[in-house]
This record gives structure tokens, C-alpha cells and sequence, in this order.
């Protein structure tokens, strides 16, 4: 798929967009050079339904499932997320801060919030990903890397890389051969 960046806005077309209030401005002059890839599932292992948009933008229902009372207070935020059938959402423009990775380290790094790109797909660690959740996630790398050059293959990492022992998406289902595969066909 084709996708579009606006380097004024720092919106994705043709992906939706919902903004997030979860975001603010990084530090004057700070390159984008990391793309953090994701999982997340509201309720975990269900996938469908709005409750990761609404998580996003802080309004998610305590009431509605009883995991959601544990999160519902949380701050968090991706630029990006992938739903199973391969439709993209916007909730931060690329050149703002998303809070997506937390305590997270890449390369001696800590901070990566302020560096990089957060990509959410919808899964689970052990539920494979869709095809189509792989095809766009390319697609929007290799469209991401000619935007911010410093981006390499090396540069495009889980959750779990830059904080281990803390968090483990896109974990064990995510097949990063395959990944890997398309992003070498569309040169990077």
C-alpha cells in the first residue's frame, strides 16, 4: 500500500486519525532513528471493537471489563496502530512524542519515547499476527525509513528489545523472518 507522510503535520494518509491527548513535543532537534513495533489486545486475546482507541484517548469504560478497571487510568499512547484486517490508525503525528515504550533502553539510549516511531498491532504474544497486519507494518516501514533516513532494518525492534524482562510484545508469534523478508523486497 502506498502511504503519504505530511512532513508539516506529521499525519499518515490514507490512515484515520484519533488524536490522542497523550503526547507532547520532543526535545528541539532530537532525530527519529527507532521504530518500536507492539501488541495489544482490549480485553487481552480479543481482538475488534474500540476499546484500544478508547484506551488511547482516555476513555476507556472501568466498567465495561473488568481488566479495564486496572488500565483505565493509565497515560499511554502509540503513533500508530494495526488493526487485524490491516486498516491504519493515527493517534499521534510522527514528529510528537508518543508515550508508548515506558522505561526503554536501544543502543545505551534510555528514553525511546524521544527518538522513536510506536507501531501498535492488534494481537497478542501468542496468537499469530495477520497478513495483512504484516503486508501494511512493512509498507509503513519502508515508507517511514524515507522520511527519517537514519531508520535502518537494525533500527526497527520489539517492545520486548528495549525493555526486556518488563515487556514481551509482539512476542513469540510475531514472525520476524517474514517481517524481515518484506522490508529486504522493498529495500530496506
Amino acid at each position: 500500500m502506498q502511504f503519504q507522510v505530511d512532513c508539516i503535520t506529521g499525519l499518515i494518509t490514507p490512515a484515520a486519525y484519533f488524536e490522542s491527548p497523550n503526547q507532547d513535543e520532543r526535545a528541539e532537534g532530537t532525530e527519529i532513528d527507532l521504530i518500536v513495533i507492539h501488541g495489544i489486545s482490549l480485553p487481552p486475546n480479543q481482538f475488534q471493537g474500540d476499546a484500544v482507541i478508547n484506551f488511547f484517548q482516555n476513555k476507556l469504560d472501568p466498567t465495561a471489563h473488568p481488566y479495564f478497571a486496572q488500565i483505565a487510568d493509565m497515560k499511554v499512547s502509540a503513533h500508530l496502530f494495526i488493526r487485524r484486517d490491516g486498516t491504519l490508525i493515527q493517534f499521534v503525528p510522527l514528529h510528537k512524542r508518543a508515550w508508548h515504550a515506558g522505561q526503554s533502553e536501544f543502543n545505551g539510549r534510555s528514553r525511546c519515547n524521544d527518538f522513536s516511531i510506536g507501531i501498535e498491532l492488534e494481537g497478542a504474544d501468542d496468537i499469530p499476527y495477520a497478513p495483512e497486519q504484516y503486508t501494511i507494518l512493512a509498507d509503513l516501514c519502508i515508507t517511514l525509513k524515507q522520511h527519517y533516513a537514519k531508520i535502518t532494518r537494525e533500527r526497527i525492534v520489539g517492545h520486548s528489545d528495549i525493555s526486556p524482562g518488563r515487556k514481551t510484545d509482539p512476542g513469540s508469534a510475531f514472525n520476524w523472518n517474514f517481517f524481515r523478508n518484506l522490508l529486504k523486497k522493498g529495500g530496506v
